[in-house]
Order: structure tokens, then C-alpha cells, then sequence
């Protein structure tokens, strides 16, 4: 498995400063946070993006994928939601990206039967676009659909290979699901893990990879004993936990411990 980390740790960090952590402390991809608050969005220009992928390119650091805001279950019109994903789809063709995560992102107050089949049509038709341009949209375990019991109700019936699902492991182990079965539903579409850590279902103030109590070590051990080759990407999430410990300071001692979890799996 390759090993990266997401921006949402490093909030408004330029991207050499990025790639500079990333090449200090070996980590073979980074993902970027989609917003208009980050250098990277889709509102940047044809040179701008061209010039970020070269960026990526020189510093032997690879683009995991955008982490995108549309909400493809949320209640309203297809039109908006679809134009959104168009947007990100086509960044990420132009960045060098293979992936684009969305939220579900249902209202409470929605009925679960129509939020999955809002979602499983704006995923269906945002797939062939993505298709063209071959680039996955992958849906990630996350709010309204925190389980992969969940995303598979709404991935099953699109049926597409460019519709996939991004596992966060925070949110299945919220919604009580063991990594065994996250995997069983999700492996058919899993685009890649987001991995973290956090003191405990009331505080998910982020912390150093091993310091709480997420199943990170059964969850590795799982896709290690699969065969699964993908990214184990780390979100720490620092842009809404502003008094957590900088992410710059945790990113060595973050890789060793996967590399260790590796290890041990294997």
C-alpha cells in the first residue's frame, strides 16, 4: 500500500510547502482539499493547473485525489449538484488526479429510500463524464451514510466502475461497523482509506495516528490480508480543530506507525 496525506491537515499550506513534507517524510501521494480556502480549486485557471501538476511531477509526489464538498443525496435539483461534480471531475483530469470524493449528504429529515436514489442518479450520470475524462468519483462512508452498509444501497445500483466509494474509517466505526464488514461491502468500489485517529466517539479531536482508539491496526490487517494494494491516505483533520497539535510535527512518527501496521499485517 502506498501512503500519503490530505491537506485538510495543513489548511492553506502553499503547495511547495506541501510537497515538502511530503518529500521529507516519504510519503508517496498527497490529497487535496477541493476549496476555494486552498490552493486548489476549481477556479483555477488552465496555467494554474498546469502549473500545480508540474509541481506534483517534479517532486516525485503523486495527486491521490480531490477531496471534493458536492452532496450528491442532499434534497434539490440535479442540476446544481451535477454541475459541481463536472467541476471537480474536470480539475482533477487536469491535475493528473484519479479521484474526486464527494458526501452523500442527505437531510436528516429526508426518507432513506429517496435520498439513496437521488444520490444513485447523480452518480450514474456524473460517471460517464468522469468516465471520459478517466476519473472516479468515489463516495465516502460520511454523515447521512457513514457505513458501508450505507454507500452500498446507493453504489449498488449505479453499477458504474467510475462511481466508487472512499472509505473513512472514522465514520463506519462510528456507525458500529466492524472493519471486516466495511471491507466486505465496500471492496467492490473502494478507490482508496482515509485513516485517523481520535480520543473517542464524543471527542474526535484529532490525534497522532495510534494515540486513541480507532481499529487502525484490524483495519490495515484486513486489507493487507486481501491483497488490497491501494492508498491509506491520513486525514487529519486540523481545519476544524484548530487547537490540535500541528500536523507538520506528526507526520514522521505518523508514517513509521503505518509502515509498522504493515509490517505486522504482512
Amino acid at each position: 500500500m502506498k501512503l500519503a496525506f490530505s491537506t485538510l491537515g495543513v489548511p492553506g499550506l502553499p503547495l511547495p510547502d506541501v510537497l515538502s513534507l511530503a518529500t521529507a517524510h516519504r510519503y508517496h501521494g498527497v490529497e487535496l482539499r477541493a476549496h476555494p480556502e486552498e490552493p486548489v480549486h476549481p477556479g483555477l485557471t488552465p496555467a494554474e493547473r498546469a502549473e500545480t501538476a508540474a509541481l506534483f511531477r517534479a517532486a516525485g509526489v503523486e495527486i491521490v485525489g480531490l477531496a471534493g464538498y458536492a452532496r450528491v443525496a442532499a434534497a434539490g435539483e440535479d442540476g446544481p449538484v451535477l454541475a459541481e461534480l463536472r467541476e471537480l471531475v474536470r480539475l482533477a483530469h487536469d491535475l493528473g488526479a484519479p479521484f474526486v470524493r464527494v458526501f452523500p449528504g442527505a437531510g436528516a429529515q429526508e426518507p432513506r429510500e429517496e435520498a439513496d436514489a437521488i444520490a444513485a442518479r447523480r452518480l450514474g450520470a456524473a460517471a460517464e463524464d468522469a468516465a471520459a475524462l478517466g476519473v472516479r468519483i468515489l463516495l465516502e462512508t460520511h454523515d447521512s451514510h457513514p457505513t458501508g452498509a450505507d454507500a452500498i444501497r446507493i453504489l449498488g445500483p449505479v453499477g458504474h466502475r467510475h462511481a466508487g466509494a472512499l472509505w473513512d474509517v472514522l465514520h463506519t466505526w462510528l456507525g458500529g461497523e466492524q472493519p471486516a464488514d466495511s471491507y466486505a461491502a465496500l471492496a467492490p468500489h473502494l478507490g482508496y482509506v482515509q485513516v485517523k485517529d481520535v480520543a473517542s466517539a464524543e471527542d474526535t479531536t484529532p490525534l497522532p495516528l495510534g494515540a486513541g482508539v480507532l481499529p487502525l491496526a484490524e483495519c490495515v490487517d484486513v486489507l493487507t490480508r486481501r491483497d488490497w494494494d491501494g492508498w491509506l491516505c491520513w486525514e487529519y483533520e486540523k481545519r476544524w480543530y484548530e487547537h490540535a497539535a500541528p500536523l507538520a510535527e506528526l507526520l514522521g512518527e505518523g508514517r513509521e506507525y503505518l509502515a509498522r501496521l504493515l509490517g505486522e499485517a504482512a
